[in-house]
């Protein structure tokens, strides 16, 4: 599948229409989700801050997997020469920086009344979120630092493979360390934890916020597809 999109005109047919689905996808899931939640009873221990939840885990999970889209649109455009990953990896960052903003926007809400707290640097998984979200902006720094498109997009690569390591950091963040945040309670072995009336909810949040971030990947892609052959036009004309 991924070889077949490397191919620019296969991939800009493909988003042609998969964005656009993607995108009504998204808006029903978390439409659907956010109604469940917030109609959902109050937390016997959180109380209404519960609903929280249902912005800020999928904002974190949409974050990761932005992360993990960029690092692996920079191997396939290192090692494979691809001619759209590239461009794939150029679109995933701003768009993970926005999903991990709001992550930690919401993280720090949640813990005010939970915590007694905004934030606590002793806290495994929040600092190292903090780290995903400059990788996300250290990654496009470093590419608009470089004039050189070339050398800008292998720079960006080589950070965004060296950053892959944080994922599982942060993932495993609250087992391998004593930390505020709580345990998983979802991805753990012998079942999830959370109540059903709070885990449907979230799971057509989490469905909705990745599909969102789809949508929005191919659309910034396809984009930038568009910008590279307007510049390649513009450059044969001058000759």
């Amino acid at each position: 599948m991924i070889a077949v999109l490397a191919n620019p005109h296969r991939f800009m047919a493909f988003s042609r229409w998969a964005a656009p689905v993607l995108g009504v996808a998204a808006t029903g899931l978390i439409g659907v989700g956010l109604w469940l939640g917030l109609n959902a009873p109050p937390d016997y221990q959180q109380g209404e801050t519960v609903r929280i939840m249902f912005v800020h885990v999928p904002a974190a999970w949409a974050a990761m997997l932005a992360y993990a889209c960029l690092g692996g649109a920079s191997f396939s455009s290192l090692v494979f020469r691809h001619a759209v990953a590239d461009a794939a990896a150029k679109a995933a960052a701003p768009l993970g920086a926005a999903f991990t903003f709001a992550a930690l926007v919401t993280g720090s809400l949640w813990g005010k009344p939970m915590w007694g707290t905004w934030w606590a640097w002793g806290d495994s998984r929040l600092v190292s979120v903090l780290v995903l979200f400059l990788l996300f902006l250290g990654y496009m720094a470093l590419r608009a630092s470089i004039e050189d498109e070339a050398k800008a997009a292998r720079a960006g690569e080589i950070l965004a493979l060296v950053g892959l390591i944080n994922l599982p950091i942060i993932k495993f963040s609250v087992d391998w360390w004593n930390t505020l945040h709580q345990g998983e309670s979802i991805f753990r072995a012998g079942g999830s934890t959370l109540a059903p009336v709070y885990l449907l909810p979230l799971a057509l949040t989490g469905f909705g916020y990745m599909s969102a971030f789809g949508a929005l990947w191919l659309a910034r892609t396809r984009a930038e597809v568009w910008r590279r052959r307007a510049l390649s036009l513009t450059l044969q004309a001058a000759l």
